[in-house]
């Protein structure tokens, strides 16, 4: 079977993942396929980060900015996006660039499967904290809605296997009974160079991290939040990754303190990252701090898609 090349730019958050690709595509004749699971959310801009249409520089964003963010998504909702997506831009002989920080977006395009998915730690917090605050029997409510046959099948007390429940629907969009149905492996579409940023040093990402988070509540962000929890409630303001706020809108926190929980918070996802793309077998590890300058990373990342798409007519 004949594969499609695809180029992915991935890497933890703050690490310069739309830079990099946007000079890529541009040196390429690529579009970005977005893979970042907060971004695909309508509004939200500063909220989420995502790039203006300048940090674009005139290169298609494609899964960005459509999603309503009261409505769930999954990661199959995701696949058949994104396969649609890659497929429209290989019809006209451009190359995609999937960018991002969502390994599990990535992994379930690239590895072609169905299949059982291990615990994201993200979602399952999620879940757990609706249970903290709301009850056993709400959040059994919660699976009843989208998946009543587990719902009838695991008693409300049974927490663990609720959630686990949940966990799968939120992951692959489908019911307990129909992802068993689904577990066979199915081969890959898609043939790919996948890029990695990474640092050395972890307080150069870290430094990143505050610094993006400071431009953000410069922006807006604070108003941002409130105007979304005010619309959509605060369920859907934990999704895109801004419960560190709410103690602030309920006066159990100043803002300064706010910042500080979201700084130390995304520090923790860009480690999560980190350990997700580790185990990318695939993966090869452009270090940032290695390079001189951003040019010398640019040409390093060039040569090696150049060399990948060798054989290949773009």
């Amino acid at each position: 079977m004949n594969k499609t090349p695809v180029a992915i730019i991935a890497g933890p958050t703050a690490s310069g993942k739309t830079k990099l690709a946007v000079l890529l595509c541009k040196a390429l004749n690529g579009e970005v396929v977005s893979a970042d699971s907060m971004q695909i959310y309508q509004g939200m801009q500063i909220a989420t980060a995502k790039p203006t249409a300048e940090e674009m520089g005139g290169i298609p964003h494609h899964l960005l900015d459509f999603q309503p963010l009261e409505k769930p998504f999954s990661v199959a909702d995701y696949v058949q996006l994104a396969r649609k997506t890659i497929a429209d831009i290989r019809h006209r002989n451009k190359l995609p660039m999937i960018v991002g920080g969502t390994g599990l977006y990535i992994d379930s395009l690239l590895q072609g499967i169905a299949y059982t998915p291990s615990v994201n730690p993200q979602i399952r917090a999620e879940f757990k904290e609706f249970e903290a605050q709301h009850g056993s029997q709400a959040l059994h409510e919660e699976l009843a809605k989208v998946d009543p046959h587990a719902a009838e099948s695991i008693h409300p007390h049974n927490v663990k296997r609720v959630v686990r429940a949940l966990e799968m629907y939120r992951v692959t969009g489908k019911t307990l009974e129909e992802n068993a149905a689904l577990s066979h492996v199915k081969p890959s579409s898609y043939q790919a160079c996948f890029l990695c940023l990474g640092f050395r040093d972890k307080e150069k990402l870290y430094q990143r991290i505050d610094a993006r988070v400071d431009k953000m509540l410069e922006a807006g962000l604070v108003q941002e939040v409130k105007e979304a929890l005010q619309n959509c409630g605060p369920t859907a303001v934990q999704a895109i990754g801004c419960k560190e706020l709410l103690p602030y809108f309920a006066g159990s926190c100043t803002l300064g303190e706010a910042a500080k929980a979201i700084k130390q918070s995304t520090r923790h996802y860009a480690k999560r990252q980190l350990t997700w793309f580790r185990r990318e077998k695939q993966a090869q590890w452009l270090w940032i701090d290695d390079y001189l300058d951003e040019e010398q990373l640019f040409q390093d990342a060039l040569r090696k898609i150049q060399d990948f798409l060798k054989g290949y007519c773009l």
